[in-house]
């Protein structure tokens, strides 16, 4: 009796393993690149595409927003995005970049462009929602000029945690506190959309700015779209797997991008929901850890 348990408990192991190791095939299939528009997003009829599908403008005038969202959902992984911004007076203006899964309690991760006046500093605000809760922005001033180059706008998605990075630079470390109560995006797969809308009414000095429409249209453009992520086919298991087996689970930030990090802080940053005390008079849990 003990030799077929044995038998039994080595056939089970084995299929396990058979099992596990599929879904990080399957997995590692539908992570791949990807950077054409006109053939792997869902575009506004008023946007422009560019350089047979290699890069997209979006624009805005007065009758007209414009934006894309992908055809694939992805669950953990790495985004990138090259974005170009509006040039000049850009007041009134937003460009978002984002992860969302666009259901009743979505999770989404923002980069959020708030434009201004002609000289001043662009604002970049990023928010994480998990499970229909938000209410998490940090606002920074950009180090560089937006609008004379391309700059890679990137998110760094895993289990454990979320970076937002701009130029390979952490600007933004969200951990995975559900241990504490806290909601992490960590089961819905999220689309990825960009968009230019007329966000006058709070973008630009907390709305006391509006857009002056005699300088539009205005353009923002993107460009070097890549996902190394695991493109979600209906198994939330695989991804996690993947996820796991790329070590990409690691629940703190390495030295030097903790060094980064407080830098940015230190320097650049100029809202954080978490020493917002008439918002928070208790600091939020999640903002003990990194």
């Amino acid at each position: 009796m003990s030799r077929r348990l044995e038998i039994r408990r080595h056939k089970s192991a084995s299929i396990v393993l058979a099992l596990h190791m599929l879904m990080l095939l399957v997995a590692e299939v539908v992570s791949s690149p990807t950077d054409n528009f006109a053939e792997d997003f869902d575009v506004s009829s008023n946007a422009q595409i560019l350089n047979e599908g290699e890069e997209l403008q979006l624009v805005l005038d007065q009758l007209s927003a414009s934006g894309f969202s992908s055809k694939s959902r992805y669950l953990f992984g790495n985004i990138d995005m090259q974005i170009k911004l509006v040039p000049g007076d850009s007041a009134g203006t937003v460009t978002a970049y984002y992860l969302s899964s666009s259901t009743s309690n979505h999770d989404e991760l923002d980069f959020e462009f708030l434009g201004n006046l002609s000289g001043q500093p662009y604002v970049l605000q990023t928010n994480v929602f998990a499970s229909g809760i938000g209410g998490r922005e940090q606002r920074i001033y950009l180090w560089f000029d937006p609008t004379t180059d391309f700059h890679t706008y990137s998110v760094s998605w895993t289990t454990q945690r979320i970076i937002f990075l701009v130029d390979g630079i952490p600007i933004r470390a969200f951990a995975n506190n559900e241990a504490q109560g806290i909601p992490y995006p960590n089961r819905q797969p999220m689309a990825l959309f960009g968009s230019i809308w007329n966000g006058d009414s709070w973008a630009t000095q907390g709305g006391r700015i509006k857009i002056n429409w005699q300088h539009a249209p205005f353009i923002t453009s993107f460009r070097n779209f890549e996902a190394d992520a695991c493109v979600f086919t209906g198994s939330i298991s695989a991804c996690s797997a993947s996820n796991t087996a790329g070590n990409q689970g690691s629940p703190s930030l390495a030295a030097d991008e903790v060094q980064k990090l407080r830098w940015v802080e230190q320097n650049y940053m100029i809202y954080n929901y978490c020493t917002d005390t008439t918002r928070y008079p208790v600091p939020p849990v999640d903002c003990s850890s990194t």
